[in-house]
């Protein structure tokens, strides 16, 4: 949007979709490693070797990204999706199909971390509409130049859905068509039938390896005796500022 915020907290750029931060980071902490990491949540598509990665530079396909993000859901788990749901034979009896094994891919104190941060963005973010759900979910918003697609990845303690809008001749979806607006209403609707009548269940509980501190908001250091506005935030054991 033009404007520079200024020193921001991880969490906030995540639920308010900062840029800045998110090129910063990739920087930090390699191209080389980010692309080695999205392939270990299941991306198979060809990823862009430049800071753009950061930005959604590289064509990923809607199933990729709702298995990837289903890593987080699963406590570090990938399951990889299977789109057969039975197989009868002539005479109607159901052949049993082997199960997809999981597969422990990341820790569980990230995959932690991950649906905290991600539940930010519901809870105060781009994607406050997804609130509607009236029960827990983590999620993300996405938004392409030129308002050109939209996303919206989402999942609560039971289901994962992604929605994705766009033209099949890559053309402006038109002004202000983010994904909070064109894509997550779509979730919403979805998820609000697949969930009717369903008890409203909790995400896990931080793992042992996860800590929780007061934070200075302003600093992101250890809240002190002048600290103005105190945050509670979590951390991986040995990494509390």
């Amino acid at each position: 949007d033009g404007r520079f915020h200024g020193p921001i907290r991880l969490r906030r750029a995540l639920a308010k979709s900062r840029n800045l931060p998110v090129v910063k980071l990739l920087r930090d902490i390699g191209i080389d490693y980010a692309i080695e990491y999205a392939q270990s949540l299941g991306i198979t598509s060809d990823l862009n070797r430049g800071l753009s990665l950061a930005l959604g530079a590289s064509g990923v396909s809607l199933l990729e990204m709702v298995q990837a993000y289903s890593v987080f859901a699963n406590q570090g788990q990938l399951v990889r999706p299977r789109l057969i749901r039975k197989i009868v034979d002539r005479d109607g009896n159901e052949i049993a199909i082997e199960k997809p094994e999981p597969e422990q891919v990341i820790d569980p104190s990230t995959a932690f971390l991950m649906t905290s941060l991600l539940r930010s963005v519901v809870e105060n973010g781009t994607g406050y509409k997804m609130r509607g759900l009236n029960r827990p979910s983590a999620g993300k918003t996405g938004t392409t130049n030129d308002f050109r697609d939209a996303w919206y990845i989402g999942y609560t303690p039971e289901y994962i859905a992604g929605a994705w809008v766009g033209f099949d001749k890559e053309r402006s979806l038109g002004k202000s068509e983010a994904g909070s607006k064109a894509a997550g209403p779509i979730w919403l609707d979805f998820m609000q039938r697949i969930m009717e009548g369903k008890p409203v269940q909790t995400f896990s509980p931080p793992p042992e390896q996860v800590v929780s501190a007061e934070i200075d908001a302003a600093s992101g250091l250890l809240a002190g005796p002048g600290s103005y506005h105190i945050l509670h935030e979590y951390f991986k054991e040995g990494t509390v500022p």
